[in-house]
């Protein structure tokens, strides 16, 4: 049987140093928390949940007729389409803004609005609206949410 050859030196096996060691682990470690921040990061938070609150608004005096809509005239020149809708919650801050839409005149002197303001957050007890300045009208959340706004002046 021939001889075997001799067994090939072993090979030193490398060790970091500890300064290499620490730059590693440094490495390492950032780009594991700077992953874990750009997954979170791009997620954004939780947007809370919102619905549109919508309904009519009538003037019931001083309407005109125009030939786009109507509005109010007099002491009522402040109600027209584009007038301030104002939705308040439980505790009187404000929680969403909006305007009078879009008119009509179902008969002389009167003219009803509609009223749509997005983004209403939910998860009051209850909603105060108020158009122009002329005071807030309560709602229950229920009644806000369903669609159920109605008010009046005049």
């Amino acid at each position: 049987m021939p001889p075997q050859p001799p067994m090939p030196p072993a090979v030193p096996k490398k060790t970091l140093s500890p300064l290499a060691a620490g730059l590693l682990g440094l490495a390492v470690g950032a780009g594991i928390v700077g992953g874990a921040w750009a997954v979170t990061a791009s997620q954004g938070p939780d947007k809370p949940q919102t619905f549109t609150l919508k309904g009519e608004f009538t003037l019931l005096e001083d309407a005109v007729d125009l030939d786009s809509g109507c509005a109010g005239t007099g002491g009522y020149d402040d109600i027209k389409e584009g007038a301030a809708v104002t939705v308040y919650g439980a505790k009187g801050d404000v929680v969403a803004t909006g305007y009078l839409g879009n008119s009509k005149s179902p008969n002389y002197g009167t003219c009803v609005f509609d009223v749509a303001v997005s983004d209403v957050p939910k998860g009051e007890k209850f909603y105060k609206v108020e158009v122009s300045h002329r005071g807030t009208v309560q709602m229950n959340a229920k009644e806000a949410e369903a669609g159920e706004f109605g008010a009046s002046l005049g």
